[in-house]
């Protein structure tokens, strides 16, 4: 069984210790997070596992270390467990600042370090639905991606709110729009960023409407994201079409198929988000017992998630 520690006990620490509780190679040990209100629902959540009174004290008890604090101390924190040879697991942006993140980068390359990136969708079953499909529908023509909010940040993640509504390291473009372009690089090939247009509002809040045109390989995206551009609490689709057909990803867990009307119609195991998030978490979490014991996975790489957050902070870009 692997250790594994966790640090930052909010909305994603929780859902991966929920994920990990019972899983069959990974076992909890040990969290921090300096909130009160976050003991008090770990004790509720997991009795028994121990909230520790720092950072290092959970990287001294682990074998793996999640990261799932604020994106300011996400580079601290994962070099920390490096130097006493854990591997990491990291939630995105990798560092609010674009040059630490790409000196961590080339350190951790260079050092051979073990890590990865908590992209779900590298183990979705419906990103490996679209893959199979994209094989009977002939090469890529163009790529559309949308997302939309009725606020920002969503309704469940107010207890957040403090840093995901500011511009300096919030905003659905980072929290969101960044897994499609992870989705899009896996998928398509490398991301070129040809024009970007970005709105903001007076003071020091996030964006509220973004809009790029991106080549991907060699296929031509357009992407399209705003908050109060719908009713429902968000709304999004990755949208390819092919020399032979259409595909799309809606609302993160819905691959869906055109059809010869014109409509799309869902696979036949399709499940709502909130039904496949626990199965992707677990997907996840085999990974990275497999890559703290040194094998190959296909988890998000710190250079795929560089290269990702490279283009979003040059969509933001004042």
């Amino acid at each position: 069984m692997v250790r594994l520690g966790i640090v930052g006990f909010g909305i994603m620490g929780e859902r991966l210790l929920r994920a990990a509780l019972t899983h069959e190679e990974v076992r909890p040990v040990a969290l921090w997070d300096p909130s009160p209100a976050a003991a008090t629902r770990l004790a509720e959540v997991a009795p028994g596992l121990p909230m520790l009174d720092s950072a290092s004290a959970v990287i001294e008890a682990c074998d793996a270390l999640y990261i799932a604090s604020p994106p300011s101390s996400h580079i601290p924190h994962a070099e920390a467990a490096f130097a006493a040879g854990r591997a990491v697991f990291l939630e995105k942006p990798l560092a609010s600042d674009l040059a630490d993140a790409r000196r961590f980068v080339a350190g951790a390359e260079s050092s051979g370090a073990r890590a990865a990136v908590n992209y779900p969708m590298a183990s979705s079953p419906a990103v490996a639905q679209l893959s199979a499909w994209r094989a009977e529908i002939g090469s890529p023509r163009t790529l559309s991606i949308t997302a939309d909010f009725a606020a920002w940040p969503r309704s469940w993640q107010m207890g957040a709110a403090s840093w995901l509504s500011k511009r300096a390291d919030g905003g659905f473009t980072r929290e969101v729009l960044s897994h499609f372009l992870f989705l899009t690089r896996r998928q398509l090939g490398a991301l070129t960023l040809l024009d970007r247009d970005a709105t903001f509002p007076e003071g020091d809040g996030a964006e509220t409407a973004v809009r790029a045109t991106l080549m991907a390989g060699a296929t031509p995206v357009a992407l399209r994201g705003g908050v109060g551009t719908t009713t429902a609490d968000e709304a999004n689709e990755w949208r390819l079409a092919c020399e032979a057909g259409s595909i799309r990803l809606r609302d993160w867990s819905f691959a869906e198929k055109r059809e010869a009307d014109g409509s799309f119609r869902p696979a036949p195991d399709a499940i709502p988000n909130a039904e496949m998030r626990p199965m992707v978490l677990r997907g996840q979490l085999s990974k990275l017992a497999r890559l703290t014991k040194g094998e190959r996975v296909d988890l998000a790489t710190l250079r795929e998630a560089l290269e990702v957050q490279e283009v979003v902070e040059a969509i933001l870009v004042g």
